[in-house]
């Protein structure tokens, strides 16, 4: 057992019951929060100095030049779009399997997402049907680290610079991850984290991109504050009232005490990443050799961060179909999820985009068999065990 596992937070109650495990989870002690109140008690709340320097631990962590802090990973991924060029017209190739955030950044910018599939295996989107949707109004390709698995980003990057397109991580999964040695971070052109309380760090809500590319870190700079070219501290600095508009942008800020905890989670993210790693090898023993659900491969060469742990149901091998084993776990208090329902299926798309099944259906027949199990740091080993036991039995009850 690890050292973290032994001070992690314990998942039953007074009568011994488990209580409801949750499929992620924050981990907040008390160094977090007296990082949070000593900024709380300071002058600045927000555009002050905490946010450049939770800026810079983010870049020099993951080996890039820039990082841009912004107030989600949505909005991240926004940003992201505006600083690639993304316009009226412009087609943006995305996975479908993953949150509709992706998909939506594409079409804020009035850009048209043109939807891709998955590898069966790892759900990671497939580098060769991406380059079969590539047309003449393509301008960028999106890549999603599903689960915390980086993709095959020298199949991506070779495309990406064969048809001179901007590449896109959706790293929101992946914060602490590598690829071939190389920290994921600095693989794309433009690299998206999130810092939601389920990400492998929290501050609340927020988001950051990263990018050695000058030129787009000073227009995600303005893009945050409005358009604008200066933010208050940079003005009181000059004492300075002037500033001027020079783009239409949003209030997309993160404010100074958001950036105290994230620079206080990030100091612990690798054991924490470590412990991610722990739990999912528990439950690789347990489901690696069952026929009836089969966990996501990992493909050589990379460190996953295990964001999410999520399986495939088998239903041939089943008597029932995935929406009655979930409500079944879920009833013995184990909080399973669903990620995702493909984005092209969702009205929204299917009305404005004229997508609908058939157009990607690897990730259609996927995602009637996903479940995510929980996973966090703070899960202590007997909680990993009663998943996995409580897991074997449901399954085990309507197996063929």
């Amino acid at each position: 057992m690890s050292e973290l596992a032994t001070h992690s937070r314990k998942l039953t109650g007074e009568n011994g019951k488990t209580s409801y495990i949750p499929y992620g989870r924050q981990w907040i002690d008390e160094d977090d929060i007296a990082a949070v109140v000593q900024v709380l008690r300071s002058d600045w709340l927000t555009t002050g100095p905490m946010v450049e320097k939770f800026e810079e631990a983010v870049a020099k962590f993951v080996g890039a030049k820039y990082a841009v802090g912004v107030s989600s990973g949505t909005a991240a991924l926004h940003a992201a779009m505006y600083a690639a060029g993304i316009g009226a017209g412009d087609e943006v190739i995305v996975p479908t399997m993953t949150f509709v955030a992706t998909a939506n950044s594409v079409v804020f910018q009035r850009g048209i997402p043109v939807f891709a599939d998955v590898d069966p295996d790892m759900l990671l989107i497939d580098p060769t049907i991406v380059e079969a949707k590539i047309t003449s109004r393509t301008k960028a390709i999106v890549a999603v680290d599903y689960a915390g698995q980086p993709c095959d980003y020298d199949a991506l990057r070779a495309v990406a610079d064969r048809y001179g397109l901007i590449l896109i991580a959706d790293s929101c999964h992946s914060l602490g991850a590598r690829y071939k040695g190389k920290k994921v971070g600095a693989l794309g052109d433009l690299n998206v984290f999130s810092f939601h309380p389920v990400k492998h760090i929290t501050t609340g809500e927020g988001g950051m991109v990263v990018t050695n590319n000058p030129d787009y870190s000073g227009k995600m700079r303005r893009f945050r504050n409005h358009g604008i070219t200066t933010d208050h501290r940079q003005r009181a600095e000059q004492g300075s009232w002037y500033y001027e508009l020079v783009d239409l942008g949003f209030n997309y800020r993160l404010t100074d005490f958001q950036c105290a905890l994230g620079l206080s989670q990030l100091r612990k993210l690798p054991a924490w990443i470590a412990r991610r790693q722990e739990i999912a090898q528990f439950y690789n023993t347990a489901f690696g050799e069952m026929s009836a659900i089969r966990p996501l491969e990992v493909r050589d060469g990379v460190l996953h961060a295990y964001h999410l742990y999520v399986v495939q149901l088998n239903i041939g091998k089943l008597r029932t179909d995935r929406s009655t084993i979930f409500q079944k776990l879920r009833a013995k208090n184990i909080g399973v999820n669903v990620h995702y329902i493909p984005v092209h299926l969702h009205p929204y798309y299917r009305e404005q985009f004229g997508t609908g099944p058939g157009l990607c259906p690897v990730s259609e027949a996927a995602y009637e068999q996903l479940i995510t199990l929980p996973l966090f740091p703070g899960m202590d080993n007997d909680g990993a065990k009663h998943i996995i036991t409580t897991v074997c039995k449901v399954i085990q009850e309507y197996q063929r």
